[in-house]
């Protein structure tokens, strides 16, 4: 505890609302408050209230006053809070909503400029983790204002997460709160603080309030996410001993589903023509069906809301359109769609394709009754002991969130569980849901203080190390055991690395939080989907000296709320290495086989007789034939070789680069194999390095410049790879060849005559998987390449890198980078003129222009969609094609061989 501090803070920095509050650290009373959050609530009126919206709205210019925007963050000219929600149920892709929801996406830069997901190119933008930052900056900055001799920065923090955020999750909170000037933090998982708030407010009493109580769910269903916990409840000297026993996995669904299953219905009634609502439009339209929700599940709720959805520009009034939502269909959507009377044995259909508006991949199953059923499944042993019986029901319920201020919601989960166990569960009674987690995070703040703290249990999860054993299969071993208590450090001392200095080293972990009574060091098989995938583990041993250094595995569950990992030194344990998170983004699950070859030294040796430094006098034949001869060798064609194999073989390979010059055969032998060891650029550990290195050669180009096929091995070689180059790498590869591909500039006769030699059509190949170029760089390149497509004389496979640089779906870029849906349907103008019959390719880049991602904002409007179909059914295409097209659906391998254009190494596997 910070002993300069003078109160005690608890922040719950929600996807919906910001709440915090507060209590004095030094007074022996537990009076906690709430901090009442001056910000704009309209125009020209600031006003104070106990919700911040964590929202923020981007104006046109000139719209505000100076006045209005002084709430602003620095620098920066937007509204934050009620005023922005006011302003963006108004406006067209203005408002920025969900950045807690974006913060836990897996598959994005979170530090990109990406929101308001959807809006246009003149609207500001800003990243996920600066919006979030950007509410804590405005509580700092208010709380400033009403105690300035006491800053929030030296006050004792407690800001809440959902107990299913991972790691990264994690980090980049605290990330968050570090730019907001934030840094005495400590983390508490939301359901622990509504449990807190109750155990404060019931203080003196708790022995008989939870008399006969033997295991609490806390359900907590925010706007983004359900967040479940369940505690066990023992008898103890003094009042009851609380364990948190279980909590559930990362679940995107909440009031926010409810919102867009509101705003479809309202959609499917203000329907003009085929076309859906653009993405701006039903932006504003959710927050108008938010607004009348909450209306309509009170107790006082009217019989029907009309939510109005205005016009742009000079059509602002005239161009509005209004539709009504009745009370009884929107409770019904909310009780049958989200919390139906399911069974115990009803678990979430996991063959229904997941849900993505604005980019947010939110969960396939709505129904929350489900995913309720499928986490005490998951903890059933749990349960039972806690019960002391066969049920896993729990007898005790504490709810939270905005959508239990409805009775009726509140009322359908108590029968929800009446039905599973034939006794309604007892009820703890939370008569303020949408403050019980800023409540409680004072409340643990103030436990903490005193050393009475009450809920016991330590990690939420058990964490392994991914090893792979004799036989080939996917092991784990223990590093942390579940329930690990905070600040006692384990040593993994059954495993040593021996790590060489100076280089980047990667370890990749897995964590369970279901039923298991795991051993630190014990191996367990991760096979199945109790385990889940960590970011990437990276550490980089500075030193002067070469060789390795022997270490182990140091592991501690923090008292900040994260996993801390270190290497320690064995010959020296003052010496030790901190282990960081490494922000995971799209990718690939790694390969299940480690285990190499019997032949693998000697297919080593093969390439060290060519590229060898004792190698010169080789047989000219022998480097022709290398790839001939590896494939005899390890008794397998190059397409059967595993990933841990080519990683291994591409070691070998780098550590002849420089031997690769011989002659023109060993340049063109070398690039070709190593571009295809290495592809796709990341999926297995180390491969960031292994990229940076084989970079550093990109500068110095080939050598023998007039051989041709040595220049369609160059680019080869960084298409293979593209995957693992950073946007600054790509922009370098487009401007190294974009004067071959730009019309206008291969006209010029030097250029006309280079391109004979340098390879045009590996060119195109690599310009179409250059996925992290900005927007307006693609936009260009796929209008040259259009341009160019008029001409006869173009190759056809032009056409796979117009389909590649206009795909919905990127393979690794990231989804902010797609081209904008109205452009591509002007492409999709030409596309559609050319005879898909004879030219099957310009019907394949349709068909990856047109993929359907099931993001709005990334999406062709039907009208064109049914363009494609049709033309696609018409032209006799592959029926995948279509189904493409009509559907968001996983690739099977043929369908990524095709968009991908090479196959991905066996155990590659890429994750949605």
């Amino acid at each position: 505890m910070n002993k300069q501090a003078q109160y005690l803070v608890g922040i719950d920095l929600g996807t919906t609302h910001t709440a915090v509050a507060y209590a004095h650290a030094d007074q022996a009373t537990q009076d906690i408050r709430i901090f009442e959050i001056a910000q704009l609530v309209a125009p020209g009126q600031v006003a104070s209230r106990s919700l911040l919206p964590s929202v923020r709205y981007h104006p046109v210019e000139g719209e505000l006053s100076e006045v209005d925007t002084r709430f602003s963050p620095a620098g920066e000219q937007a509204v934050i809070g009620e005023a922005a929600r006011v302003l963006g149920a108004k406006s067209l892709g203005r408002l920025v909503t969900s950045a807690k929801s974006w913060l836990s996406h897996p598959s994005v830069d979170h530090e990109a400029e990406i929101l308001p997901w959807g809006g246009s190119d003149e609207v500001a933008k800003v990243s996920p983790l600066d919006a979030s930052a950007s509410y804590l900056s405005h509580v700092r900055s208010v709380w400033r204002h009403q105690f300035p001799d006491a800053p929030l920065e030296q006050q004792d923090i407690v800001i809440t997460v959902p107990a299913s955020f991972d790691e990264a999750a994690r980090s980049l909170t605290l990330e968050a709160a570090r730019i907001a000037g934030l840094s005495n933090i400590r983390l508490l998982e939301e359901p622990q603080a509504v449990c807190y708030d109750w155990l404060r407010r019931h203080a003196g009493n708790i022995k008989q309030a939870l008399a006969e109580v033997h295991l609490l769910l806390v359900c907590d269903v925010g706007g983004g996410t359900t967040d479940l916990t369940l505690i066990k409840v023992e008898p103890g000297r003094d009042e009851p001993k609380l364990t948190r026993i279980g909590v559930g996995d990362h679940l995107m669904l909440g009031g926010d589903n409810i919102d867009l299953a509101l705003a479809h219905l309202a959609e499917s009634r203000l329907h003009r023509g085929d076309s859906k609502l653009s993405a701006a439009d039903f932006s504003q339209l959710i927050e108008q069906c938010r607004i009348a929700k909450e209306r309509l599940l009170a107790d006082d709720a009217p019989e029907q809301v009309n939510v109005t959805l205005l016009g742009g520009g000079s059509r602002l009034i005239g161009g509005s359109r209004t539709a009504s939502l009745g009370r009884d269909e929107v409770r019904k959507i909310a009780l049958d769609g989200f919390f139906p009377l399911s069974g115990l044995d009803e678990l979430p259909d996991k063959k229904r394709s997941g849900v993505v508006e604005f980019g947010l991949p939110y969960a396939a199953e709505p129904a929350i009754s489900k995913h309720i059923a499928a986490f005490l499944r998951s903890h059933s042993q749990a349960a039972q002991e806690a019960l002391g019986q066969d049920s896993i029901v729990p007898d005790a319920l504490l709810l939270n969130g905005g959508v239990f201020r409805s009775k009726t919601i509140t009322q359908r989960v108590i029968d929800l569980l009446n039905k599973w166990r034939d006794k309604a569960p007892r009820l703890l009674e939370n008569k303020h849901p949408e403050l019980a987690v800023a409540y409680g995070a004072v409340s643990y703040a103030l436990a903490r203080r005193d050393k009475k703290v009450r809920i016991g249990g330590g990690a939420a999860r058990s964490y392994f190390l991914l090893v792979e054993s004799e036989a080939g299969q996917q092991q784990g071993v223990c590093i942390l055991p579940k329930g690990s208590e905070e600040g006692n450090e384990i040593r993994l001392t059954q495993q040593q690395f021996a790590l060489r200095v100076g280089q980047p080293v990667r370890f990749h972990l897995v964590s369970c939080s279901g039923d298991g009574d795991f051993q630190p060091g014990e191996l367990t098989e991760v096979t199945d989907e109790r385990f889940h995938s960590l970011p990437p583990l990276a550490v980089a041993f500075e030193g002067e000296d070469k060789g390795e250094v022997i270490v182990q595995l140091a592991v501690s569950h923090t008292e900040v709320g994260t996993l801390n990992i270190q290497c320690v030194s064995v010959n020296d344990e003052s010496r030790r290495w901190d282990v960081e998170f490494q922000i995971r983004k799209k990718g690939l699950t790694p390969s299940t086989s480690a285990q190499l070859p019997a032949q693998f030294d000697e297919a080593v040796d093969k390439i060290q007789q060519v590229f060898g430094s004792k190698s010169k006098r080789v047989n000219p034949k022998s480097v022709k034939s290398l790839r001939a001869d590896l494939e005899k060798v390890l008794g397998m064609g190059r397409a059967e070789w595993d990933t841990p194999l080519l990683r291994a073989l591409f070691e070998t390979l780098l550590e002849g680069m420089k031997n690769r010059r011989r002659s023109e055969n060993h340049e063109r032998v070398w690039l070709s194999l190593i571009g295809f060891c290495l592809r796709p650029g990341f999926g297995y550990p180390l491969d960031d390095w292994r990229v940076e290195q084989l970079w550093k050669s990109y500068p110095h180009g080939i050598q023998f410049v007039n051989e041709r096929q040595n220049w369609t091995e160059w680019w080869t070689l960084w298409r293979r790879i593209a995957g693992g180059l950073d946007g600054e790498a790509q922009q370098r590869l487009l401007g190294d060849i974009a004067k071959f591909l730009n019309p206008a500039a291969a006209r010029q006769a030097g250029v006309a005559k280079q391109i004979k030699i340098r390879g045009y059509d590996d060119m195109v190949r690599l310009a179409g998987v250059l996925e992290r170029l900005p927007v307006d760089k693609k936009i260009e390149l796929g209008e040259w390449l259009l341009k160019r497509l008029r001409k006869a004389s173009e190759p056809n496979q032009t056409w796979w890198a117009v389909g590649r640089i206009g795909s919905r779906v990127p393979f690794h870029g990231g989804s902010h980078n797609v081209v904008p849906a109205d452009v591509v349907q002007l492409w999709l103008e030409q596309v559609l003129t050319v005879d898909w019959k004879k030219v099957p390719q310009a019907g394949f880049a349709a068909t990856m222009i047109a993929r359907m991602s099931g993001d709005r904002a990334r999406d062709i409007d039907d009208a064109m969609r049914q363009k494609v179909i049709d033309k696609l059914k018409a032209s006799k295409a592959p029926s995948s094609w279509v189904g493409m097209v009509e559907e968001f659906k996983e690739l099977d391998e043929q369908e990524e061989k095709q968009i991908f254009g090479e196959a991905l190494p066996p155990g590659l596997k890429l994750v949605s």
